[in-house]
């Protein structure tokens, strides 16, 4: 595969990389370049985080890369998930571990990866000191929002303020060319970069997707997404293995204007369906002109941004290609239910 055609699968759908010139530069020199996603095991995984970055990672598997998935369980434990119980953490790691399968990522380049493992080796450590002492604290605490929380919390523990300087340890630890996540974890790359600077040590490329507005709507402000999609509300979130009967009832209730600006019908069928099909089609009574197809995204929008197309009906099309989509995930689930099941059981 030549150059460009790798540059095309790395940054299709991709909001930011920092920085394409060094992107380029790495895929010139490896054809077998490395990246990194640190994931918090945290409960089950809706398609905002799971298709949208398992989709991502099939993209740079198919430029070379091999990808390590950071199954970050410590962090998750600072970060309170699950009540703070590793053990149940460890459990919704395996979990993921299944999820990732099941959407299809390629096993051969794809490394798991637990942090408890690799915070095992001393070395990590001595990194994650250097990486602490070569930024102020004023610097840590305009990163912690990675965490999802504000450091003015009266209540948090002084673990968070490791949390960030554990992140940009983490990439030099895999020593990775690429660190991939989306927009909420910017500042965790850029301080990472930052320190690479500092101390004179390999600088990775950082590659940010979108974040999903959750089904209820939301505003998108900078790497923000006020609504985003989450787990702990379900109605706002479809899960990658939703029956199909929840996958419908979730996406007519959905918020869905019409207009195409923070419309997550919209955003499901930009970054889950046309990533997935060849066309979109959109079955619809006669008495109301019939089937549509669309074979792109722009002609999608342009039609539903003229009135062409009622938010009804683009919702039965939507829920109907994403139900067909996530039925592999379903099946893989269905033949072992061992994880996920268990991790119900903690969360019940």
């Amino acid at each position: 595969m030549d150059l460009e055609k790798r540059l095309d699968y790395v940054l299709r759908n991709v909001e930011e990389v920092v920085t394409e010139k060094e992107l380029r530069k790495v895929l010139e020199e490896r054809s077998e370049p490395s990246a990194y996603i640190g994931i918090e095991p945290s409960g089950l995984m809706h398609i905002g985080q799971g298709m949208l970055t398992s989709s991502k990672i099939r993209d740079m598997q198919e430029a070379g890369f091999t990808v390590k998935i950071l199954l970050a369980d410590w962090h998750a434990y600072i970060n309170d998930k699950l009540n703070g119980d590793i053990d149940a953490i460890k459990v919704c790691g395996r979990y993921i571990q299944d999820c990732f399968l099941a959407m299809g990522v390629d096993e051969e380049r794809t490394e798991f990866i637990f942090a408890s493992d690799m915070m095992d080796n001393m070395d990590y450590w001595e990194r994650m000191l250097r990486v602490a002492k070569a930024n102020s604290v004023a610097r840590i605490r305009r990163a912690v929002d990675i965490m999802g929380r504000e450091m003015d919390e009266t209540d948090a523990d002084s673990s968070k303020l490791i949390y960030p300087s554990l992140q940009a340890t983490d990439i030099f630890e895999l020593d990775v060319d690429v660190a991939y996540a989306g927009m909420d974890q910017r500042r965790a790359h850029m301080l990472a970069r930052d320190t690479a600077d500092k101390l004179g040590w390999r600088k990775p490329v950082a590659i940010h997707t979108p974040i999903l507005t959750g089904l209820k709507g939301g505003e998108r402000m900078d790497s923000a997404v006020t609504g985003k999609m989450s787990k702990s509300d379900p109605d706002s979130c479809i899960f990658i293995h939703d029956s199909p009967k929840d996958i419908k009832k979730k996406i007519s209730r959905a918020y869905c204007p019409p207009t195409l600006d923070e419309n997550p019908i919209m955003d499901i069928c930009q970054y889950i369906i046309f990533p997935k099909i060849s066309e979109l089609n959109i079955a619809r009574d006669e008495k109301y002109g019939g089937p549509l197809h669309y074979k792109t995204l722009d002609e999608l929008q342009n039609d539903y941004n003229q009135g062409n197309l009622h938010p009804a009906d683009l919702k039965n099309g939507v829920a109907i290609h994403l139900t067909d989509i996530l039925e592999p995930v379903r099946d893989y689930f269905k033949n072992k239910p061992k994880n996920l099941d268990e991790l119900k059981k903690i969360l019940e």
